[in-house]
């Protein structure tokens, strides 16, 4: 592999350059991709979250580099959750995962210098507790739900309402470390190998 090739991280979530940095793999160059994430007719909440890392993928240029790209979707059965954008939305969201157990689905590919692609797909399984009006009205309030997949943000106040995961906690936050160490280690990316 090339000695100046570089890690790019296709995303702006600064949660996944901090999941990547507590690896050991701070990118080097941080380049957003701008994909159309509509949901297809009749698509699964699995195969939404794998096509939408390799278009964001396939979108993020930056050939000679090491590219790594992720997505996250929530379903429960076979419907899709908003990224949140209203708290109409999110107040939905949250009524529909109360007390049951929903799926987080987290999508990440890797491109390296000479154009090789892995990518994987993480599920995991989430177990929320019966929410109480006041839990829905004080999550609302906080904010954490604005542009979270299903409606929350297992990492701050929601984690207080969750019963069991079975799965990546990393992959519910956006990008599941074990399986981004495999793929970016398989593919020849050392840590510190960009001058």
């Amino acid at each position: 592999m090339p000695a100046d090739a570089r890690l790019v991280l296709a995303s702006a979530s600064p949660r996944r350059r901090d999941l990547l940095a507590q690896i050991g793999f701070a990118p080097d160059l941080v380049a957003p991709t701008d994909i159309d994430e509509t949901e297809r007719a009749g698509e699964l909440p699995r195969d939404l979250a794998l096509r939408l890392t390799l278009e964001k993928l396939g979108a993020a240029g930056h050939a000679g580099d090491f590219v790594l790209a992720s997505d996250t979707v929530v379903g429960v059965g076979r419907r899709i959750l908003p990224k949140t954008e209203t708290e109409e939305e999110a107040r939905a969201c949250l009524a529909l995962i109360s007390g049951r157990n929903h799926r987080v689905f987290t999508g990440v590919a890797v491109r390296a210098p000479d154009g090789r692609v892995s990518s994987r797909l993480s599920m995991t399984r989430v177990a929320v507790k019966r929410l109480s009006a006041q839990e829905i009205d004080e999550y609302i309030a906080s904010g954490e739900w604005q542009g979270k997949a299903g409606g929350y943000g297992i990492q701050g106040r929601f984690g207080a309402h969750i019963i069991q995961i079975t799965g990546s906690y990393t992959g519910v936050m956006g990008l599941p470390v074990y399986e981004t160490r495999q793929l970016l280690i398989g593919l020849g990316y050392r840590p510190g190998s960009a001058s």
